[in-house]
């Protein structure tokens, strides 16, 4: 891991892009050290996702945790996928036809979460190894398959907070099967990206003792503030 920048923000917190490897990423940590740890997923485009990330870190900062993304494979300025660009134009061109997409879905996700895991876990191994952050560790946002998988992999993850996407391979229903640590799904219930009762049935299907489903009325960009109150609830119980 090398870090390529920092800048101390007006909460006190610091602010550090790196890269590992070829991977680009950003860790927030609070000004008290060793923090707990939590992963911040997001659908790719590290820049284009800033603010929102930013925003997120910055409540985990107050919480007293680290925080820390990386871009995903494809996205940003990453070398794209010709597969994975065929496949989002596919998908494009299904869903506006009303066309089954299901296969279209298998093609763009299931190799995204094969690459995207493993460069997860290689970040989290070099996040571990800073004295500034300490475990716990959890998971929070998209992409929801990925969030699933490394649920069901990665033993040093112990809780994950995810936003329900219904673009899930039907593999990962049974890994959801899999998921036995508490689980808190936000769900926005007129989301226009996504099929409603397709990520219900994943939420059934997720196999955890303690799962919580905070759904929500409004569109995919309509989460209202509480929703971000209540996940930091749900973290704060979990990894402190």
């Amino acid at each position: 891991m090398h870090f390529t920048s920092e800048q101390r923000l007006d909460d006190g917190s610091l602010e550090r892009d790196f890269t590992l490897g070829a991977i680009p990423g950003i860790l927030w940590t609070p000004t008290s050290s060793p923090a707990p740890l939590i992963l911040l997923g997001h659908p790719g485009g590290l820049r284009t996702m800033y603010p929102r990330l930013a925003g997120r870190a910055r409540r985990s900062a107050a919480d007293g945790f680290a925080a820390a993304t990386i871009e995903l494979p494809g996205s940003g300025d990453r070398p794209r996928s010709a597969d994975a660009e065929q496949a989002r134009a596919d998908l494009r061109r299904a869903l506006a036809a009303g066309e089954p997409v299901d296969e279209i879905v298998d093609r763009l996700v299931l190799p995204l979460v094969e690459r995207a895991v493993p460069e997860w876990q290689s970040t989290l191994d070099a996040l571990l190894s800073l004295p500034e952050v300490s475990g716990p560790v959890g998971y929070s946002g998209g992409v929801i398959a990925i969030g699933i998988r490394l649920a069901v992999v990665e033993p040093r993850i112990v809780a994950a907070g995810l936003f329900a996407g219904s673009f899930v391979p039907g593999a990962m229903f049974d890994e959801a099967r899999r998921v036995t640590i508490p689980l808190h799904v936000l769900l926005q219930w007129d989301d226009e990206g996504n099929d409603r009762q397709r990520a219900l049935d994943l939420f059934d299907a997720i196999g955890s003792q303690e799962k919580t489903l905070h759904a929500n009325m409004g569109g995919h960009t309509g989460v209202p503030q509480f929703a971000g109150e209540d996940a930091a609830r749900f973290f704060a119980r979990h990894l402190k």
